[in-house]
């Protein structure tokens, strides 16, 4: 009997490992650069309600903090070092964001779509 359940549970067991698939792929990280104090890309599109990942590149001398009220995101990053933000599942909209340290040069928007 228990080996039934186990052959009846299988494909359910497969399906779930496909999805959890697709999530990681999902979840490619977008690598966001900051130099001179200047996000690039400054526009970042991602795809609306799911979640994603940015990969934070500071190639500046000095720390820089990634900044947004409206992602609800706040992540510190030293100079000549990298760190990853998790954003949520965004509606469909505008979302800026600024480099907290250098607020007039250091500005960019997410994009979901």
């Amino acid at each position: 009997m228990n080996s039934r359940v186990f052959l009846a549970a299988l494909p359910a067991f497969v399906l779930l490992l496909g999805v959890s698939g697709a999530v990681s792929a999902a979840e490619e990280p977008i690598t966001l650069t900051l130099k001179n104090h200047r996000f690039a890309p400054a526009t970042i599109k991602v795809k609306a309600n799911q979640p994603n990942q940015i990969l934070f590149v500071n190639n500046d001398e000095t720390a820089e903090e990634f900044d947004s009220s409206s992602l609800k995101v706040e992540k510190v990053v030293g100079g000549h070092s990298q760190g990853k933000i998790r954003l949520r599942a965004l509606a469909p909209g505008k979302y800026p964001f600024m480099g907290e340290y250098h607020a007039e040069t250091a500005q960019g928007v997410v994009i979901a779509e």
